[in-house]
């Protein structure tokens, strides 16, 4: 197995944040990519709210950060984790769909994906009108009527961005008030695209091979009506992607990986950072910090943990 000092698992913010700190550290880290470089922030169309970043696309944003880490001597693989072996303590088995790595810390940094309704019709339908990109799919709906399930940050800056495309949208929320912060807030109500409808959620979606309407019912009245649509955005949260460490590292209720204070897990000298780990904050900022913290924390890890074998052996060669 090929040999490693670190290997980062994920590429969006955290990790290629973690990436960069440990470069520069002289760690020579391995980061696998997984099945979307990016991550998330990838499929972003615009990013607002990253300080020293105006504006431009996720993919803008993450390639000025993969330029940056590989720059200090970051080497990326573009292959997926499909095993990891934490039980025998470091060095730590990584096992991708290419190649087995011996690395003696690993940072997980493997985020989150798009969580589902689980209702009728949508698995059938995904592909053929229910999308969970509208950066991606936004194209296809042009001069169409479509609906966007969700109130939070993504919900509304998906629905703003698919006014490019659709000629109506209707906001579909389970609640009277969004979540989102309140200057998207703002443009959304002001759109003249944009309607919402409150207090409602999405109980099937029904079509002939593609989407042509939702079965909705209103949690006030308690009223069940068929909605007409060509097209069901959902953006109603995230899920961790932890299904290769669930009863490896220790999590929370809802499935997120629990870190100290120095961004290390249950396992010592295995580390998490950004949405893996993170239930609350969520944001590409918070994720870089994250990301910088759990790369600081390893290379004061592997440090010590070096200087210990080290004297271990001589200790044994005396």
């Amino acid at each position: 197995m090929q040999k490693e000092r670190v290997v980062i698992i994920g590429s969006g913010p955290a990790g290629l944040s973690a990436a960069l700190y440990t470069a520069r550290a002289n760690l020579n880290p391995l980061l696998i990519a997984g099945p979307q470089f990016g991550g998330q922030v990838a499929l972003t169309h615009e990013i607002e709210n990253y300080p020293g970043f105006p504006g431009g696309s996720g993919t803008d944003l993450i390639e000025t950060m993969r330029g940056q880490a590989e720059r200090f001597g970051t080497r990326i693989e573009m292959d997926v984790v499909l095993s990891v072996d934490f039980s025998t303590g470091s060095p730590f088995t990584v096992r991708t769909g290419n190649n087995a790595y011996l690395a003696d810390a690993v940072i997980v940094t493997s985020g989150a994906s798009p969580r589902l309704l689980n209702v009728p019709g949508e698995a059938e339908l995904t592909g053929r009108g229910v999308s969970y990109c509208g950066t991606c799919d936004g194209f296809f709906f042009r001069g169409k009527k479509i609906v966007v399930v969700g109130g939070g940050d993504s919900a509304v800056k998906e629905a703003l961005f698919l006014t490019k495309f659709a000629t109506h949208i209707d906001v579909i929320h389970r609640r009277d008030t969004l979540r989102a912060e309140a200057e998207l807030q703002k443009r959304a109500f002001a759109h003249e695209k944009i309607n919402f409808v409150w207090d409602t959620v999405v109980e099937r979606i029904e079509g002939d091979g593609r989407v042509e309407r939702v079965q909705l019912r209103n949690l006030k009245s308690g009223q069940v009506y068929t909605h007409p649509t060509e097209g069901v955005f959902i953006f109603v949260g995230h899920e961790p992607n932890n299904s290769l460490f669930k009863g490896v590292l220790t999590m929370d209720e809802h499935g997120y990986v629990i870190t100290d204070k120095h961004m290390m897990t249950n396992i010592e000298g295995v580390f998490a950072a950004g949405e893996i780990q993170d239930p609350i904050w969520k944001q590409v900022a918070t994720s870089v910090g994250q990301g910088a913290a759990a790369a600081i924390a390893t290379e004061e890890w592997l440090s010590k943990f070096e200087a210990k074998k080290a004297a271990e052996a001589a200790a044994a060669g005396a």
